[in-house]
């Protein structure tokens, strides 16, 4: 039975948001996660600072984990999203403070190229990166987060469609 979020314990999720990073093509940022054994990609996602809006930690987010403020806001889910750790991980990670995460995504349209984009930031947390068909995401992920991304795809097809179906942007001649 999926509880309903005036049922949950807020305080036991950690505060936090994620980015689908969307290139002209229509293909999603992901990035090989740097500290994990098995072959895990994720798009980026962060805890939120104290005071810190949702969306001024997703800029904030993309910048420390890829490099790049090359983003701009198009969507974002309706609802917080909600996962729980494995019962291995949650007395470890993040020193047993939270259960799990609840999380805002925000779909952004990538205004850069490729080469604005650096994984080897100040502290790396994706070993290497390439862009992925957004419906690939799900088997990718870490199996505890699978639901989450299935979720996010989902409600952001719309956004995705779009995106691939807009022409380049028009440079302007000198």
């Amino acid at each position: 039975m999926s509880m309903q979020p005036r049922e949950i314990d807020l305080d036991a999720y950690r505060p936090c948001v994620g980015v689908m990073l969307i290139n002209r093509d229509g293909l999603a940022f992901a990035g090989r996660r740097i500290d994990v054994l098995e072959e895990a990609w994720q798009m980026p996602q962060g805890g939120m600072d104290e005071g810190e809006t949702p969306r001024e930690t997703a800029l904030r987010e993309l910048e420390e984990e890829i490099g790049t403020n090359k983003g701009e806001f198009v969507a974002e889910t309706r609802d917080w999203l909600f996962y729980d750790l494995p019962r291995d991980l949650a007395p470890t990670l993040w020193k047993g403070k939270w259960r799990g995460q609840r999380q805002k995504w925000f779909a952004m349209r990538f205004t850069g190229s490729d080469a604005d984009i650096n994984v080897a930031t100040a502290h790396p947390e994706f070993k290497s990166w390439r862009w992925i068909a957004p419906e690939r995401l799900p088997e990718l992920i870490v199996p505890f987060k699978r639901p989450i991304y299935e979720a996010v795809v989902a409600e952001f097809a719309p956004v995705v469609r779009k995106i691939a179906q807009e022409p380049p942007p028009r440079v302007p001649l000198k």
